[in-house]
């Protein structure tokens, strides 16, 4: 009988909880399931058990979800790395109370739909690349008690809608691009110069409505007029770094500000009237011939303005236009038209996706991937081996701005020529089905990730790690200091740097997408869901260059390739911090070594280590050049095959073959 009992209540209780999953709501996890899919970079894998077959999301990772587990409630994944786009979707979760985002690399704009989250009392995007207005409709938002947005790139001027969030008591909206006036009450204080003149107090909403607000900071943003009485209580820094009239807060200088940052937004005096009325009349009282030479002067000044507008459209007509779906729609009509420069790609080939497909063994080859791309192996017919790296992005997203930074980077790559460089044999671009590709050559003993982390640290014997460190430099000299523009690898790491047969170290910038992606998406909020732009070769951002980032990079992978350490693990923590006890002290300097080294040599170890504390030092305008990084490790580091020899039986097989 008690048997059955048992098995009675297990039987109700494996009832109740498919009962409470199957009524876990759809909608709630295909919006977390969109969220997901619009993160293309997870350093830290914090996204890896949100499993997009699993129908209750209450134990993925930073998700908190009500008692009855029947709605997700909280969002919070912070100092995370995440970098992507914050989907509208999030929206969809009704009964969302908290949204968590600060300190990831999120790009784009706030979606407005954030606004349908009618329980929401807090919302933390601080310290992301969010771009963009605020979203006015965020006003909407009738629970919220706090509002993060710091530290972003976030551009226009302050919803005056923000004033209609009556539980409101922390507002951070500091270090961003905002502009305009802080909306109060009154028209001295506030111009809605969208949404037209409000006419009195009882309808003009404004941050004067917040009572409950106790925090808010303002600061370094490009605000001006005048700080409104009923935020006078808040502390002067709140309100620092602007361009405000506030006598007691240091604001910015005026060549920051522009001309208009003390008159705006503030109605004319009677006296400025006058003196308008008075300009009036003097201008009617010119003279006759004065008044003719304004005329003629006027039309030599427009017929200018003609011919230099002729010219530049002239120059868009011969370029080759492709047109990108912008947005796409139930008509199919928006689009944008982006003019690309025909002569752009001339010199570089182009391989049809037929031929790489073969190549690449049906694209069955894959030997390394990211959020963002595919890496093949193939072999071209009667050709060298080769490396595919295709891009991973859905034909939707594909911008126009995207395909002309994507044709730029393949430009960009194609200069480059160094026997330390992977050299870029093409490119590959074709509709149906979508496809962009970069075709590198290939390094037939793959990464130094891969030897160093992966059990095969026995053939990085020390003479061969200080080749392979010599070989970084010098292609990093050729990078830095020998083309120009000079050229940076975006992310250099281990993983970066691809070994030939004979263990040449070459560098590859796989990660030339984010390079992509990060410079269209600085665009994307210019242009319209209309009309053609003409994008002439000087008018879009350059690729960007960061030299002293790349020589920090190079310190830490000196000390990965000496140590056999990855940069960070959870266990142990930074490869830096663990070692800046031994780097400046030579008694104990051999404690940074890889124990699968046998032998190596004392004045090679200490000039890397005098390298290294010079490259990650915290203050870049500290750090040498590339030039000098290059001849400091070239003249004192030995290259010779005599530490080997006298043990090593690999060593003396290497030099039987070379001699």
């Amino acid at each position: 009988m008690m048997a059955y009992i048992y098995l009675l209540l297990l039987f109700l209780s494996y009832g109740v909880s498919l009962v409470t999953s199957r009524s876990f709501p759809s909608d709630e996890v295909m919006a977390l399931t969109t969220f997901k899919e619009d993160i293309y970079e997870d350093p830290h894998l914090v996204l890896s058990n949100w499993n997009v077959l699993d129908s209750d999301p209450c134990e993925w990772f930073g998700i908190t979800c009500n008692k009855e587990r029947q709605h997700v409630i909280k969002i919070n994944i912070s100092s995370s790395s995440l970098k992507g786009f914050l989907a509208p979707e999030i929206g969809q979760i009704t009964y969302l109370q908290e949204l968590t985002l600060q300190k990831n690399k999120l790009l784009g704009i706030i979606p407005k739909e954030l606004s349908m989250l009618k329980f929401l009392k807090v919302l933390d995007l601080g310290m992301n690349r969010l771009t963009g207005p605020i979203p006015p409709e965020l006003g909407n938002l009738s629970s919220v008690v706090k509002i993060n947005l710091q530290s972003n790139g976030l551009t226009g001027s302050l919803p005056a809608e923000l004033g209609n969030l009556k539980y409101l008591e922390e507002l951070r909206l500091d270090r961003n691009r905002l502009k305009g006036a802080v909306p109060a009450y009154s028209n001295s204080t506030f111009t809605a110069n969208t949404r037209g003149m409000y006419a009195t107090h009882s309808n003009l909403p404004g941050l004067c409505s917040s009572s409950q607000l106790k925090v808010a900071d303002f600061s370094y943003n490009f605000l001006i007029g005048r700080i409104p009485k009923c935020l006078e209580h808040l502390p002067s820094a709140s309100f620092q770094g602007n361009c405000l009239q506030a006598n007691n807060t240091k604001q910015r200088p005026s060549s920051q500000c522009g001309a208009d940052s003390s008159e705006s937004h503030q109605a004319p005096s009677p006296k400025h009237q006058r003196a308008k009325d008075v300009a009036k009349r003097t201008k009617a009282s010119k003279p006759a011939w004065l008044l003719a030479l304004e005329i003629v002067t006027g039309i030599m000044l427009g017929s200018l303005f003609l011919v230099a507008l002729l010219t530049a459209f002239q120059r868009c007509n011969s370029k080759s236009a492709i047109i990108i779906p912008w947005k796409k729609s139930g008509s199919g009509k928006d689009h944008v038209v982006v003019y690309i420069d025909s002569e752009l790609l001339k010199e570089v080939t182009k391989f049809s996706r037929q031929d790489l497909e073969v190549a690449c063994e049906d694209f069955s080859n894959i030997i390394g991937s990211s959020p963002d791309s595919l890496v093949y192996k193939g072999t071209m017919k009667g050709g060298p081996e080769i490396a595919v790296i295709s891009l991973c992005i859905k034909e939707e997203r594909w911008t126009g701005y995207l395909e002309l930074y994507y044709q730029r980077e393949v430009a960009e790559l194609a200069r480059l020529n160094h026997e330390n460089i992977g050299k870029l044999l093409g490119y590959c671009r074709e509709s149906t089905p979508f496809t962009r590709m970069l075709v590198f050559e290939y390094a037939s003993n793959g990464t130094l990730y891969e030897h160093l982390h992966y059990g095969e640290g026995s053939q990085l014997y020390w003479t061969r790690r200080m080749r392979i460190i010599l070989g970084i430099a010098r292609g990093l000299k050729y990078l830095h200091a020998e083309l120009d523009p000079p050229f940076t690898i975006l992310e250099l790491n281990s993983s970066a740097v691809y070994l030939t047969e004979d263990f040449s170290p070459k560098l590859v910038d796989f990660e030339s997408w984010k390079s992509i992606l990060s410079r269209s998406e600085k665009n994307s909020g210019s242009v319209g869901n209309n009309g053609a732009v003409c994008l002439l070769p000087n008018s879009v951002e350059k690729r960007h260059v960061d030299i002293h980032g790349n020589i920090h990079a190079f310190g830490i992978l000196m000390l990965e390739i000496i140590s056999g350490r990855p940069p960070f693990c959870k266990d142990k923590g930074s490869l830096i911090d663990w070692a800046k006890d031994y780097l400046e002290l030579p008694e104990v300097m051999s404690y940074l070594l890889d124990p699968e080294l046998k032998h190596f040599r004392y004045e090679d170890l200490k000039a890397i280590c005098e390298v290294i504390c010079l490259c990650i030092q915290p203050d870049s305008s500290k750090q040498p050049s590339m030039d000098e990084i290059s001849l400091a490790l070239e003249s004192k580091i030995d290259t010779s095959v005599s530490i080997e020899l006298k043990s090593s039986s690999l060593a003396w097989a290497e030099l039987a073959l070379s001699s």
